[in-house]
């Protein structure tokens, strides 16, 4: 008939999805998510400001000189980056399945959750290339009891770093 639909080997399909043979459940906008689905993007949300927070922070820790604190921070900011951003994915995806509307919060979390793991990944990997002049720069820092002093252990890192960068360009 009109409605069969036919495929390679000459056989039809009943109107639905590609391959499972059900028919598809039309996504309905004007339909709200399950009360869990919409508590998990909203918890993913939460997460992902969190994480957002948390890499605002990280700049404050390490220029006091807390550097293991800071890197505390760090991989605390990736473990609830990642946290909300599969909190997120899994909320849109459960609202997808039920043919629901998206639930509140979902994409801000998945894109902050986002943010958070590929900062905290990228801070990590500073951490280790730059450890030597962080670590001498954090324990200048401990010592500097001045302004004036505070200034010279961030000139010291400055001038650290540039040199650690030149020398890792030229070796490439």
């Amino acid at each position: 008939g009109k409605d069969d639909r036919h495929f390679a080997g000459g056989g039809s399909r009943p109107a639905g999805g590609p391959r499972t043979g059900r028919p598809q459940q039309a996504r309905q906008p004007g339909r709200p998510p399950a009360p869990g689905t919409q508590q998990r993007a909203l918890a993913a949300l939460v997460l992902g400001l969190l994480a957002m927070f948390g890499l605002l922070s990280i700049s404050d820790l390490i220029g006091l000189g807390n550097l293991r604190r800071g890197i505390f921070l760090v991989v605390f900011t990736l473990l609830v980056g990642a946290l909300a951003l599969w909190l997120g994915v899994s909320a849109a995806v459960r609202s997808r399945r039920a043919a629901a509307g998206r639930p509140r919060g979902a994409v801000s979390a998945i894109i902050l959750g986002g943010i958070g793991v590929l900062f905290s990944v990228l801070l990590l990997i500073t951490f280790t290339v730059l450890w030597q002049q962080l670590s001498a720069y954090s324990q200048c820092m401990q010592g500097a009891n001045t302004l004036a002093a505070q200034h010279v252990c961030q000139d010291q890192l400055s001038r650290a770093v540039n040199t650690e960068t030149s020398r890792l360009r030229s070796s490439h």
